[in-house]
């Protein structure tokens, strides 16, 4: 039997890093995490006539069945609700998500949890299984993206360098140019794409619709984008602002700007309130080491189980 929204909640409240349940009152982040779920996980495991939509935009000649949300007991008192994805909807690169669940996953559950895995959505040849846990890491499992967040109340910026400033953007006039530094880390490092991938010119329209884009510059000259969102399926339950991007030009990278652009986009958004929350790959050392020197704290993260 499915459990409730809030049974889901309880379960994943009690999963997150301690660290982030002194800055949000539980009662808070229980409602944020109940209607979560609810719109996505329980949907998703109830309503066939999404799941028939996704089969048919994500999985051809699959049967809708195979795209509903499964609530699975794997042993050890340990049960899971999987969900069938793919990055960035490319068909091309299916995984099976296991993040609801009743406790945090260990070393011993992780062949059940592949076995189940196998079972329901084998049909798809998923790559591997997703878990989410407040650890950096579990035995048996290979790193994927890292949660970084911090207060905005404590993302103070201090020594920020001569020049470096941010500035409201209406519209995304500089996409090309975004573009050709993404390019430019790319041929760099032939890693970096399956790290952090430029966010769409209409992703980023919308940032810049609700106010949360702003071009990074350097001595008035445009340096890079800096753009936020209020997303909460990708905040852990936390009021906050999600960072949808943040990058920098070719030619103003290896100047040290890089951790001074957490705090100053904290600071230019309007509610002081919230959470800045956004995810960096575990690999992506140049981007995690700047956020942590922002004072943004590492809460947790994706672990890849290989199928």
């Amino acid at each position: 039997m499915i459990p409730s929204a809030e049974e889901l909640a309880r379960y994943t409240l009690e999963r997150q890093h301690p660290l982030t349940r002194t800055w949000v009152d539980d009662g808070r982040r229980l409602a944020i995490l109940a209607e979560e779920h609810a719109a996505l996980d329980i949907l998703l495991a109830e309503d066939l006539a999404i799941a028939a939509q996704r089969a048919g935009r994500l999985a051809p000649g699959k049967p809708a069945e195979s795209m509903l949300n499964r609530w699975v007991a794997v042993g050890n008192d340990l049960e899971v609700m999987f969900s069938m994805r793919f990055e960035n909807l490319n068909l091309a690169k299916p995984f099976v998500d296991a993040t609801p669940m009743t406790r945090s996953p260990e070393p011993p559950d992780l062949q059940p949890l592949a076995d189940a895995a196998r079972e329901y959505y084998g049909i798809h040849n998923p790559r591997y299984l997703r878990l989410w846990s407040a650890a950096e890491s579990v035995e048996g499992t290979q790193p994927d993206r890292r949660f970084l967040a911090a207060p905005i109340s404590e993302l103070q910026p201090h020594a920020v360098p001569p020049g470096l400033e941010l500035r409201p953007a209406k519209t995304v006039d500089h996409f090309a140019a975004a573009q050709r530094a993404y390019d430019a880390v790319d041929a760099a490092h032939p890693h970096h794409p399956e790290e952090a991938t430029l966010q769409d010119l209409e992703d980023l329209q919308e940032s810049a619709d609700d106010g949360f884009l702003f071009e990074i510059t350097v001595n008035g000259e445009w340096a890079g984008y800096a753009a936020a969102i209020i997303k909460p399926d990708d905040a852990l339950g936390l009021p906050a602002y999600v960072v949808r991007e943040m990058l920098l030009a070719d030619e103003y990278r290896g100047h040290g700007y890089g951790p001074h652009l957490s705090t100053l986009l904290a600071q230019s958004l309007p509610d002081p309130t919230r959470v800045l929350i956004g995810t960096i790959h575990a690999t992506n050392q140049g981007a995690r080491t700047a956020a942590l020197k922002a004072g943004r704290h590492d809460v947790g993260g994706w672990l890849q189980l290989p199928l």
